[in-house]
């Protein structure tokens, strides 16, 4: 009689237990920045200033948060869904431990001062190299997966996760793309200079929001919403729709970053543009999946994994409204270099991205380890309830001191002076960085209450290989 046939959860498990730990380290590490920003005699010469954290902070919770909560669930989802093993255990545990490596030596070089100075791509080119074999790995991982799958029908979060594979590969080859002028020294220089490499970054630096941070977690909700919810998707034809009219359209979206800035005037209006279209899919797949718990609301109420689920679906709403409405040059002209900025990045970073994250850890990691379901589910309404306060604490605080920063710089007096001076500004918005401190501490503290409870749910547990049972083709686990 033939072996059945198991999942390969074990990388799954080392994804989902680092997903937890890079989280707490990235948030922590955001906590202490916006400390220095109240008190700056935390700034630590030479390693530990702000300057030296602030990159360090978005490496962490982009790339070692949530890189390592893609990588879970993307091996996941594309295993129950194609109803096979994934293709190379061997492979696959390479993309665990060079993915841990990028993320220690980022976490090494970049206090060190080692650094591009290109944001979201600070990494120097010896790390750079070591990004794309993981990459490149983890591409043939996951497309080899799904072309031996059992079923015949590809489940769309699956189309998800390989247009945001594909394109991070692309994107970062060609932004990183610079000579090396020292080894040791972790030096190089862009291939690119001046207005040309401002476009080229802020493609890659608006598309690493568009593909890593909304396209990929997309797939995630396009799992987990209909399973934690007992429900199918609301419209499947609409989840198809979505993913082509957002794929298309937030490739373009990059120059809104650099409105009244030397990049000519018809590239900003062409990025204004397309960032104002991206609002009809982007709201499509909020709509999709905030429907598809139609005829399961009620669960609402007990379930707190659902209410993670879908309060980050609204933050996606709410944050794929402020951004093409930022991206308007009059707008633009008022939020710019401001708070503002930095919340709306917030919005949609702990009210998005890591609310179905966590949301999806917690349905995943019972399952992974053989439970029932988490430790403790009157620990996860805590959390729920202290991350949501946080986030809204945090983004509340940062639109006004943002908006009173952007009146305020451009206040002229009658004879054209300025009304007030920038320190004035800065005494001005003061207040409010403790209001955001406050807010980003209750974030970290609910990231400590889900460590714990998932210790105590791993705690004496047996990991488990559930069998790939095979299904009728066409149907999806």
């Amino acid at each position: 009689m033939e072996a059945q046939t198991t999942y390969n959860y074990k990388v799954v498990r080392q994804f989902a237990i680092m997903t937890v730990v890079w989280g707490i380290v990235g948030m922590l590490v955001g906590v202490i920045i916006a400390s220095q920003l109240i008190w700056p005699e935390l700034n630590f010469e030479p390693w530990l200033t702000y300057g030296r954290l602030r990159p360090l902070h978005t490496n962490a919770v982009i790339f070692a948060f949530g890189g390592s909560g893609l990588f879970a669930t993307s091996y996941y989802i594309v295993q129950r869904t194609c109803h096979t093993r994934l293709l190379s255990d061997g492979l696959a545990a390479f993309t665990f431990w060079g993915w841990q490596l990028v993320i220690l030596l980022a976490a090494i070089t970049l206090p060190l001062g080692y650094t591009t100075s290109k944001e979201y791509a600070e990494l120097e080119w010896p790390i750079d190299i070591l990004i794309t074999v993981v990459w490149v790995v983890y591409a043939i991982v996951f497309f080899g997966t799904v072309m031996k799958r059992k079923t015949t029908h590809i489940y769309v979060a699956n189309w998800f996760f390989g247009a945001f594979i594909i394109t991070i590969a692309l994107l970062h080859l060609v932004n990183n793309a610079e000579l090396p002028v020292s080894f040791m020294g972790m030096k190089s220089y862009s291939a690119y200079a001046g207005v040309q490499d401002a476009m080229i970054q802020w493609w890659y630096g608006h598309n690493a929001v568009g593909f890593f941070l909304t396209t990929a977690f997309l797939g995630m909700m396009y799992y987990f919403v209909p399973k934690q919810a007992g429900r199918p998707v609301y419209s499947y034809r609409l989840s198809v729709v979505h993913f082509w009219a957002l794929v298309f359209t937030y490739m373009w979206a990059g120059p809104h970053h650099l409105h009244y800035t030397a990049l000519p005037d018809w590239t900003q209006s062409i990025g204004m543009i397309f960032s104002l279209i991206l609002l009809a899919p982007s709201w499509g797949g909020m709509i999709n999946g905030i429907m598809t718990l139609s005829g399961a609301w009620h669960k609402l109420r007990t379930d707190p994994i659902l209410k993670f689920l879908v309060t980050s679906l609204s933050f996606y709403g709410m944050s794929t409204f402020e951004g093409p409405m930022m991206s308007i040059k009059t707008v633009n002209a008022l939020s710019h270099y401001t708070d503002w900025t930095v919340g709306h990045v917030h919005s949609g970073a702990l009210g998005w991205v890591a609310m179905v994250t966590i949301g999806s850890l917690y349905y995943l990691i019972p399952r992974l380890f053989g439970r029932e379901q988490m430790y403790s589910v009157k620990l996860i309404t805590t959390h729920f309830w202290i991350a949501t306060i946080g986030v809204v604490l945090y983004i509340a605080a940062l639109w006004i001191s943002g908006v009173m920063q952007g009146l305020m710089w451009r206040a002229v007096n009658a004879d054209g002076t300025l009304t007030y001076s920038f320190a004035e500004a800065v005494k001005v918005v003061y207040p409010f960085y403790t209001i955001r401190l406050i807010g980003g501490t209750l974030f970290l503290v609910g990231m400590l209450i889900m460590a714990y409870n998932v210790f105590k749910t791993v705690a004496g547990s047996k990991a488990v290989d559930d069998a790939a049972i095979p299904a009728p083709a066409g149907a999806h686990a």
